[in-house]
């Protein structure tokens, strides 16, 4: 089993190993992304039984409705006239005893995957079971992801559905939609819809129209349009923003910016910073391609300015929330700082 840097088992390892049929006696799915976890115990759900034999050898309990030891004395169970059976525990964060998972754990049923979705946090690894879990099944994190890991996760899913997608489509979405990942692949669902079975290729057109993010006012073309101080294309989109308030694109441009000057500051600390692959690989980006507009950013504003901007923008964001602004609206707090920016 592939093992990640802290000793626990990536997603992409287990979701393997599930397809290859080997399943491990005890999964313990943890973090603060439900996706992941929801993706492996839903799978398993599916595919560790046949449907004929899951009424009597498949149970699904809920942490708030039950107890370890319940849980414990269900995984002790001998299937019935099936090679397994399946305990799934979801919201296992309601479940504050870990006792009777203790004792489990030192002789787990090799008949029984138990499955411990431990929601909105994770499990002190210290915990003498948690030490235990890992030795006799599976122990895995699941991460947010940071904003610059989303084009790949959309390229990923796109890749896994049998098509392809447009760098630029894909910025698109990730800067609109965010890291929420059950939203965000509920949007890409949609570009699906229609599509033909001779063009897999997705493209901003096909975002625009599926999505209704627009290919031209976006927070991707705002900022490289910011990028290479483009006041005109800059202004635009603002206007744009401020006349279609229904958009929801005005409060997702105040982080996307904060985003673009950090990782600028990022650049210019960075001992290598000369190319396009040289700023690649200081942000960890995954291709040249997105680090065209830091360097049109370095080119066009200096490191000192840039701190100004990225204090600006944490006074614009504040206000945006109500701190010391009792009626000006997101979008003349735009134009004051996106004026701040270009001049």
């Amino acid at each position: 089993m592939e093992k990640n840097n802290k000793g626990g088992n990536t997603f992409d390892a287990i979701m393997r190993n599930l397809k290859d049929g080997i399943y491990e006696p005890v999964y313990v799915l943890m973090g603060n992304e439900s996706y992941y976890i929801d993706q492996i115990a839903d799978y398993i759900a599916a595919n560790a039984l046949p449907e004929a034999e899951r009424d009597f050898n498949q149970n699904v309990v809920f942490g708030a409705d039950t107890s370890d030891a319940a849980v414990m004395d269900m995984a002790r169970r001998f299937p019935m006239m099936a090679e397994r059976q399946v305990v799934i525990v979801k919201e296992a964060q309601n479940i504050k005893k870990y006792d009777a998972f203790e004792k489990y754990l030192r002789n787990p049923m090799p008949s029984t995957v138990l499955v411990w979705c431990h929601k909105n946090g994770t499990i002190d690894r210290r915990k003498k079971f948690m030490s235990m879990a890992e030795k006799v099944g599976v122990v895995f994190e699941s991460k947010k992801l940071r904003d610059y890991e989303l084009p790949g996760f959309i390229e990923s899913y796109i890749r896994d559905k049998g098509a392809t997608i447009d760098n630029k489509a894909s910025q698109m979405i990730a800067d609109s939609v965010g890291p929420d990942l059950f939203r965000l692949v509920s949007e890409l669902d949609k570009l699906f819809i229609g599509m033909k079975d001779g063009d897999k290729r997705i493209m901003p057109e096909m975002v625009e129209e599926k999505i209704g993010i627009s290919k031209e006012f976006n927070s991707f073309e705002l900022r490289t349009a910011i990028a290479n101080k483009n006041i005109e294309k800059a202004n635009l989109i603002i206007k744009y923003f401020d006349d279609n308030p229904k958009s929801g694109q005005g409060y997702v441009l105040i982080p996307t910016l904060f985003r673009f000057f950090q990782d600028l500051m990022i650049v210019y600390y960075s001992p290598r910073n000369n190319n396009d692959k040289d700023i690649a690989d200081a942000l960890g980006l995954k291709n040249t391609w997105a680090a065209k507009d830091y360097v049109s950013g370095k080119r066009n504003y200096s490191a000192r300015k840039t701190m100004d901007i990225i204090s600006k923008i944490r006074e614009i964001d504040a206000k945006s929330k109500g701190l010391d602004n009792p009626n000006t609206s997101i979008g003349e707090l735009m134009k004051e700082l996106i004026f701040f920016i270009l001049h």
